[in-house]
């Protein structure tokens, strides 16, 4: 199942009737209460979120989702007419697993859905350790001498990235077409962005991702 909230008429329309065209159960709502009400039913499976809604705004939406265990881990999309850097990086760092400018195509936002499902489904086994620092992909887990970090959904995918290629430079855009799914219209500051907060998040373990000057980052020797 997959749940959009937009108060759009015609866009909720046409995305709930071609996603139910491509074998995907949808449904939408106009308005944020709806959809809190029907969440509190059943979890979908991916949520499609508006920023620009009534009653609460699509960034207040997201951030309660990722503080409650239950959707925590949920792929969410953002749909949004906003397409500044700004709001971009807002939308990401608030916990988003994509962002899609409107207008979008159909068939685009169909493949985005798609790719985001599978990396949901994939959870890895692999365990890794480097020096003082520790990632469980399988439990969701990231700890710093043995004390546990909390980062966000984008902060952590990429410090499992840089894990699972240690040694390997990975350049700002295969950061973003690997973690993102697909071409971020090179906005690599998104990437910076994100390097910097999952340094600081990650302390005295933090100096183990490194920086190669007009390339990207990597991690491990």
């Amino acid at each position: 199942m997959i749940y959009l909230v937009e108060d759009d008429e015609s866009i909720r329309e046409l995305v709930v009737y071609t996603l139910k065209s491509q074998g995907m159960d949808a449904k939408g709502f106009e308005r944020p209460s709806l959809f809190w009400k029907e969440l509190d039913k059943e979890l979908p499976a991916l949520i499609l979120l508006d920023i620009m809604l009534p009653e609460e705004d699509g960034i207040s939406i997201l951030r309660k989702l990722r503080t409650r265990p239950d959707t925590r881990k949920l792929p969410i999309i953002m749909l949004t007419a906003k397409g500044t850097e700004y709001d971009v990086v807002m939308g990401l760092d608030s916990g988003a697993d994509d962002y899609i400018p409107k207008p979008f195509r159909m068939m685009e936002l169909i493949s985005r859905i798609k790719a985001r499902m599978r990396r949901a489904e994939d959870t890895g086994a692999e365990e890794y350790h480097l020096e003082n620092l520790y990632l469980c992909p399988s439990k969701h887990v990231v700890t710093v001498d043995q004390e546990p970090v909390n980062l966000t959904l984008k902060e952590y995918e990429m410090l499992a990235l840089l894990l699972k290629n240690s040694g390997m430079v990975l350049s700002r855009t295969q950061l973003l077409n690997q973690i993102w799914g697909y071409e971020f219209d090179g906005e690599s500051r998104t990437v910076d962005v994100h390097i910097r907060t999952l340094r600081q998040k990650l302390g005295s373990a933090g100096e183990l991702i490194e920086t190669v000057r007009g390339v990207g980052y990597k991690i491990g020797k």
